[in-house]
């Protein structure tokens, strides 16, 4: 087996291109990989496509760095505050510069990232009709049921096979295979759909420990481009067992960037300053230690005896 080991910096710059289409946020508001987001902008990176099912903050930061062109989502902002300010500045008045967006609900853009994972063209939905997003998204078309006879509308969505897809893990081996619990949201489906995975790993492991239980392994390791050992990658986001949220920080965010100027400041101070997530860790200092989940609630044993 190859060992898939790499440094965040060096993961991002050798299996990122500008303009590629990339996923973060897969599994929803839990375990967005921030880490990834700020090493995209020190790196600068510009003409992405941010696939965001919930990006939470992290596709606002993208659009204000001038990273991201085009947006392939249901919406970009700040679950606990409201919508992103960059996105706004970006779409009514092309600052820094005017980003493409690709209209999609939340569900459709699972059922696009389902449509990459198992190679089909398209997923027939019935969810959209009624609603303006097909009017809204040309890639989206209305046609009849063939297996009706009538009126019987459905919206045809394309199926979406990302360049990158970045997903935090709570821990995987040297050769990529990770183990991961709670709300999977599009994890599996954009892991499978995507062209290269970069996984984040809060820790690192011995294979044994992974192999002891198959069934919490959502990325296998063959898959898997690349393993990063970064502790706290989705800080300010939850990781399920390992840290909470930091609602503060998120809403210090809202608040310094309602202007071009307030926004430049802090990725300033957040982003660009720093060297790396170590250094963003170091930051933090107690702050993070704050966040840290030091209770268990274990879930009860597995037995894979075969005999």
């Amino acid at each position: 087996m190859q060992e898939k080991l790499m440094d965040l910096k060096e993961a991002v710059a050798s299996l990122v291109s500008d303009g590629d289409s990339i996923v973060l946020g897969a599994a929803l508001e839990n375990a967005i990989p921030f880490a990834a987001t700020h090493e995209l902008i020190r790196q600068g990176f510009t003409g992405l496509n941010m696939i965001a099912p919930i990006s939470d903050m992290s596709t606002d930061m993208l659009i204000g760095a001038g990273c991201c062109n085009e947006i392939t989502g249901a919406w970009v902002g700040n679950v606990s505050a409201g919508l992103g300010h960059n996105y706004r500045r970006a779409t009514e008045k092309g600052i820094p510069h005017r980003v493409k967006v690709n209209d999609y609900s939340n569900f459709t853009l699972g059922m696009a990232l389902f449509g990459g994972a198992y190679g089909l063209p398209y997923i027939a939905v019935k969810s959209l009709l009624g609603s303006d997003i097909p009017k809204s998204n040309p890639l989206l078309k209305v046609t009849d049921n063939p297996f009706t006879e009538g009126e019987d509308p459905v919206v045809l969505v394309p199926a979406l096979k990302p360049d990158v897809a970045f997903l935090s893990m709570q821990r995987a081996d040297r050769f990529g295979n990770a183990h991961y619990w709670g709300s999977y949201g599009l994890t599996q489906e954009s892991s499978i759909a995507a062209e290269k995975i970069i996984v984040l790993a809060d820790e690192i492991v011995e294979p044994e420990v992974i192999a002891s239980d198959p069934s919490r392994v959502v990325i296998p390791g063959f898959g898997v481009n690349a393993v990063c050992h970064i502790p706290a990658a989705c800080h300010p986001s939850p990781l399920i067992g390992c840290w909470t949220r930091d609602n503060e920080f998120f809403h210090e965010y809202h608040k310094l960037t309602r202007d071009p100027e307030g926004f430049e400041a802090w990725i300033k101070e957040w982003v660009l300053d720093i060297p790396d997530h170590a250094a963003y860790r170091a930051k933090l200092g107690e702050r993070l230690e704050q966040f840290r989940i030091r209770g268990k609630a274990l879930s009860a044993p597995a037995n894979y005896a075969v005999e």
